[in-house]
């Protein structure tokens, strides 16, 4: 799976009560795939993933999956406490299509160094889709990880320049074949699904028994594919240090600001690609207030308040998260003022 652009960290929507509302989940889905993102990452960073069920797990995954433009990847967070558990949340992700799974190590201060990369390796031996490793993880673990042929790439929201290049030096011995369209663009899951769209055949009357002849047309596939070569693929986090790690080689980042500005988180990417570094570099100036107190001070509840600012479904957080009180909105109100899709 090609990892390449920007993706998406979706957060869930809650009614008042706390329960799910699957339907803004779709309604969200729906407006991103209308953008210039890459992809989207569902149950990842910012979801309050861990306060699901596994039945409202499920739920999240087929309306993400059911919603989302075809041409979206689609990456599933399965990071829990358990390596069973986490290959649950996996299997349910391949049963809904979606083109590979997000996985951060346990939490330290549960799990030992050796027990935290042991659920890396075996993760990475059982999962039936492609893994993405996610956090500031020992440069070690990244070149033995990197190494498995199911680990794909990694995510890593602290990511500094100076480490990218220390990752693509450690790691730039591996390559592998992806599928890719004719343009190089990804191909997912949902592209690659066989559609009847080929000219007709007949099933003759004896074989059906019914005294007539019944056209049905073939499966033909859905679209023509290339494969492309890449290296362990890397994806940065903030909006802010975009613009370094572009200089440096990234494929990509997952901004949590375009969790609610996606257009203008994507603009710093586009403006990198089409060769005005000067242009790029603004574009992350303008959105580095909203970046920083977002990500560094107010967390997933400004993230949602800016969501509700800006079009997408943010809502409350789930208990025991609170919502913002008047001044954190103001201050949002403040940085998002500029910043619309």
């Amino acid at each position: 799976m090609l990892l390449d652009g920007i993706f998406v960290p979706l957060t869930t929507p809650f009614y008042r009560d706390g329960r799910l509302y699957v339907r803004k989940v779709e309604h969200n889905v729906d407006r991103f795939s209308k953008t210039p993102a890459a992809g989207m990452i569902a149950l990842g960073p910012g979801s309050e993933a861990s306060s699901l069920s596994d039945e409202e797990t499920r739920e999240v995954l087929h309306a993400v999956a059911e919603t989302a433009a075809k041409e979206k990847v689609l990456i599933a967070g399965v990071s829990r406490d358990s390596v069973r558990g986490s290959l649950a949340v996996a299997e349910a992700a391949e049963a809904e299509a979606f083109d590979a799974v997000l996985a951060h190590a346990p939490s330290e201060t549960k799990f030992s160094e050796a027990e935290r990369l042991i659920y890396f390796r075996a993760l990475a031996d059982a999962t039936p889709l492609p893994l993405v490793i996610g956090g500031r993880l020992p440069m070690e673990w990244v070149v033995e990880l990197a190494r498995h042929p199911n680990v794909i790439g990694m995510v890593d929201a602290e990511l500094s320049a100076e480490r990218f290049a220390a990752i693509v030096a450690a790691t730039g011995d591996g390559k592998r074949e992806v599928v890719v369209t004719q343009t190089f663009a990804a191909v997912t899951a949902r592209m690659l699904a066989v559609e009847s769209t080929g000219a007709a055949t007949f099933v003759s009357a004896d074989s059906l028994g019914s005294g007539s002849a019944v056209a049905i047309a073939p499966p033909q596939p859905a679209l023509k594919t290339r494969t492309k070569m890449v290296g362990f693929q890397v994806l940065g986090g903030g909006s802010v240090e975009m613009v370094p790690l572009l200089a440096a080689g990234v494929a990509g980042a997952v901004p949590m600001l375009s969790a609610c500005a996606p257009q203008a988180c994507y603009e710093v990417y586009a403006a990198w690609k089409d060769g005005d570094p000067k242009l790029s570099a603004q574009k992350a100036e303008r959105i580095s207030s909203a970046t920083r107190l977002l990500h560094q001070e107010l967390g997933v509840a400004g993230l949602k308040y800016a969501c509700d600012l800006n079009g997408y479904y943010g809502g409350a957080p789930r208990l025991p998260r609170l919502a913002l009180d008047g001044d954190g909105r103001a201050r949002v109100d403040e940085v998002m003022r500029e910043i619309r899709n």
